[in-house]
Formats: C-alpha cells, sequence, structure tokens
C-alpha cells in the first residue's frame, strides 16, 4: 500500500485494530509525490488504474485488468486529485444502483481488489 505523505488519513492505531491483524502483513510507504511515483511505475511498464466517476470510466466488471496492476483509489468525497488522475492509464467506476453514486474508500477498494484478484487468479476459486 502506497499513501501520499500529506492529504491522507495514515496508518493510525484506530486503523491498525479495525484491519483485524491485516496491517502488519502489508507493506505500507508513504510518498511526496504521487503523480511521481505514478510517472516511475509507467516506466517499469505497470499500468495504472484508478477509480473515479468521470466520463472516461469504464465499468469495473467489464474491466479485464492485466498483470503488473497498480490500482489508485481517490479520497472520499474529492475523489482523485488532478495529476493522479491524468497520471492513469484506466480510469474504473464501480456501477451503482439507484442514487447511490458512490462508495466509502474502504468499501470501494474492498470491491476493486477482489474483482481484480479474481480476475487474474481465477483458480483460487473467487471468479
Amino acid at each position: 500500500m502506497i499513501v501520499p505523505r500529506r492529504h491522507a488519513a495514515g496508518l493510525t492505531p484506530v486503523a491498525c485494530r479495525s484491519a483485524a491483524g491485516a496491517a502488519e502483513s502489508l507493506a505500507y510507504f508513504e510518498v511526496g509525490n504521487l503523480a511521481r511515483l505514478l510517472e516511475r511505475l509507467k516506466e517499469r511498464q505497470v499500468r495504472i488504474a484508478g477509480t473515479a466517476l468521470h466520463e472516461r470510466s469504464a465499468s469495473l466488471f467489464d474491466y479485464a485488468p492485466p498483470a503488473g496492476l497498480a490500482v489508485v483509489m481517490g479520497a472520499e468525497g474529492e475523489g482523485l486529485r488532478r495529476l493522479t488522475l491524468e497520471g492513469c492509464d484506466d480510469l474504473l467506476a464501480i456501477p451503482m444502483a439507484g442514487d447511490v453514486q458512490s462508495l466509502n474508500v474502504s468499501v470501494a477498494t474492498g470491491v476493486v481488489l477482489f474483482h481484480v484478484r479474481a480476475r487474474l487468479e481465477p483458480a483460487a476459486g473467487l471468479g
């Protein structure tokens, strides 16, 4: 997990308790400039998919994720910052029913990561 040093909640004791042990098994890095990191990942042939309600967004469920994928989640309410949005190769949206347009970032992250893993590892019994 890579998060911006500023404008992010960070890995607080409350977040660690809420993670029910998962925080201890996950690499966690803070970076000063997320847009620059995305550029470096692209140089290493990593495809960047961001989640956003945007005219370029495709349905998550129609997306065939490539191996070598980084997923960028936006802030609740604000979404992705402009340079981060521009740095994404693909933009994805979770199809919603009714008047609800989005989920909170923790729920959306779970949905996106589950879908990506199920598509990349169908033998894992997830998809």
